[in-house]
């Protein structure tokens, strides 16, 4: 199919997209090749942000002593929080400005990239945290310069954020998350080394490989980026540009191997093939939702897990209440995808099959049941929890929740409709139980 088959132009509205990406090297034993691409970057100094769980496995004494091989002096910063916060974001930040790094190098899941992300923004461009916010929970103010070269070595197969320019955080006075995004803040590099994944507990990658199928299929069914007014300038152009025909390609092949193989990665940490491949579906919808974006099921999620109150997830660290991202997401999924999927039937159909989802015979009016059966049968599979309720919420909770997605409007915004607080409040209702 052609681009202009796939998305019909209209006058007036946008008629080109943009496609970014950070240089992606993926392999086994990729770590190796850290300390060297940091020295071609041109970077002396850096600062290797990571947690004290990674700092103990061996992949952090293989990024350690590439870097130290490459001639590369390292500052260690491994005080990272499971799920940032602003208050976490800022003991990063102090770090890196007294430690005065020309790079950085993540080791970690999203969490650590984002802090990274955060600490260099601040450390090159000082201003208050919530300048930089996204509007209008922030100020929305644009990154006015460069960042210092930062190579990112994700150890989940899930965030993306080693090839996006988005970095999220919880805002603590708000009970919610919220980020920063520009393309500035887009790592130079990815190291994706799919070795990482075999010392990851089977509920990590669960939670993180349905953030994969998320940050997929809501991409997928984006609102089109043909339905946007064009940009004031061609550089002004957003990175959530909605669904486009590059972002599609890394759409559907992501929503096809986690059909194929997130069980497996769940269920066998021995299974190499299957953690690989979800680990390649994540780079790949990673780099789909870094130029299409997502839309209502992370908007949502923000309240869910900024709000959590007892809920404790299995592989995570017990010692505080956390619903991980990904989950936060997923219980989200399936009541958006059934409830939108009267905008492109096709699409949705299309996305129910990729994830095995059998739709012989099915029409138009099934693609919102099929989809969302398909999600939550995979849910179900990986062993996620069964809709807000298993995560702790209840009906007296969804006021609170929409108060909390609703000012969330980069991401509402990319929905294929214009999502209000009473779609929301609905949407929430809907997604009590997921089957």
């Amino acid at each position: 199919m052609t681009c202009s088959h796939l998305y019909a132009l209209e006058a007036g509205l946008e008629a080109a997209f943009t496609v970014d990406a950070s240089r992606v090297t993926f392999g086994r034993g990729a770590l190796a090749e850290v300390g060297d691409r940091v020295r071609a970057l041109g970077a002396r100094r850096v600062a290797l942000i990571t947690d004290r769980r990674l700092r103990a496995l061996p992949w952090f004494a293989e990024v350690d002593a590439a870097l130290r091989a490459a001639g590369v002096d390292v500052a260690v910063f491994d005080d990272v929080a499971i799920e940032p916060t602003d208050a976490s974001l800022e003991r990063a930040v102090r770090f890196a400005r007294d430690a005065r790094p020309d790079g950085y190098v993540s080791l970690g899941g999203g969490s650590v990239i984002d802090t990274a992300k955060i600490a260099n923004l601040l450390a090159s461009h000082p201003a208050p945290l919530l300048d930089y916010v996204n509007a209008p929970i922030g100020g929305g103010r644009a990154v006015p310069g460069p960042l210092a070269p930062h190579v990112a070595c994700p150890t989940t197969s899930g965030t993306g954020s080693e090839v996006t320019g988005i970095a999220i955080f919880d805002l603590l006075a708000m009970h919610a998350k919220t980020g920063v995004a520009s393309p500035r803040l887009r790592p130079h590099e990815a190291v994706v080394d799919p070795r990482v994944t075999a010392t990851l507990p089977a509920g990590v990658v669960a939670a993180s490989g349905l953030d994969v199928l998320c940050h997929a299929l809501e991409s997928y069914t984006a609102r089109p980026f043909t339905r946007r007014p064009p940009p004031v300038a061609p550089t002004a152009r957003p990175m959530s540009q909605g669904a486009n025909p590059w972002s599609d390609l890394g759409c559907r092949e992501a929503l096809r191997l986690l059909g194929a193989y997130l069980v497996r990665a769940v269920r066998d940490a021995a299974d190499d093939e299957a953690r690989e491949q979800v680990m390649w579906a994540a780079t790949l919808a990673g780099i789909a939702f870094g130029n299409a974006g997502v839309h209502a099921p992370h908007a949502m999620a923000y309240a869910v897990a900024g709000r959590v109150r007892d809920y404790r997830a299995a592989g995570y660290p017990d010692d505080a209440p956390l619903v991980p991202h990904g989950f936060a997401v997923a219980v989200n999924a399936p009541a958006v995808f059934g409830r939108f999927a009267s905008t492109s039937p096709g699409r949705h159909l299309e996305a129910a099959a990729l994830l095995g989802a059998d739709i012989a015979g099915a029409g138009p009016d099934d693609a919102g049941p099929r989809v969302a059966a398909a999600v939550a049968d995979l849910m179900a599979a990986v062993a996620a929890p069964n809709g807000l309720g298993g995560v702790g919420y209840g009906t007296a909770d969804i006021p609170a929740l929409v108060a909390g997605a609703a000012p969330q409007r980069r991401l509402l915004d990319n929905a294929p409709v214009e999502v209000t607080a009473p779609i929301l409040d609905a949407l929430f209702h809907a997604a009590l139980t997921c089957w």
